[in-house]
């Protein structure tokens, strides 16, 4: 009886080791970053994004509306929509270093409130879009994206990574 008790925990940890092993293993997949250059990255990501949405935006826009500067990171895609009744736009960035995360995030968190206020007493339709918004971090890549489509635009930068 007592050698039987001792042979099932002994499998017991070996099981609770391969899911170990597993979750770990998983999380590495799925949470890391990538080594893929962002100028991969960019081309695969805008090679999806809806042209008649969204328009590439520049450094002084990324400014305006985040408050970023495009030249204290590796990398960065902003598009948005030209229309200012539209919520719609995309945002990746490739920071330089992990300290940089938090901020880009605050940044994206302000605008996202920012815009949430700007349309919520007119346009629902555009606070859902922001309340279904799409946001990743993958290592040091941040995503983010408003649109009917975010949820293809965040398949499409995984797949990039």
């Amino acid at each position: 009886m007592i050698e039987k008790r001792q042979r099932m925990i002994s499998a017991m940890k070996y099981i609770l080791l391969v899911i170990i092993v597993g979750y770990l293993v998983i999380l590495m997949l799925y949470a890391s970053g990538s080594k893929r250059a962002f100028s991969e990255v960019s081309k695969a990501l805008s090679s999806v994004l809806d042209s008649k949405e969204l328009v590439q935006m520049d450094d002084q826009m990324l400014k305006r509306n985040y408050g970023l500067n495009s030249a204290d990171y590796k990398g960065v895609l902003y598009y948005s929509s030209p229309s200012s009744i539209s919520a719609a736009e995309v945002l990746v960035i490739q920071v330089k270093n992990d300290a940089q995360i938090e901020n880009v995030t605050n940044a994206i968190a302000q605008r996202k409130a920012q815009r949430i206020e700007d349309f919520d007493s007119y346009l629902p339709e555009q606070v859902k879009l922001l309340e279904d918004s799409q946001e990743s971090i993958r290592g040091r890549y941040i995503f983010f994206a408003v649109s009917s489509k975010a949820s293809e635009y965040r398949s499409a930068f995984d797949k990039s990574l």
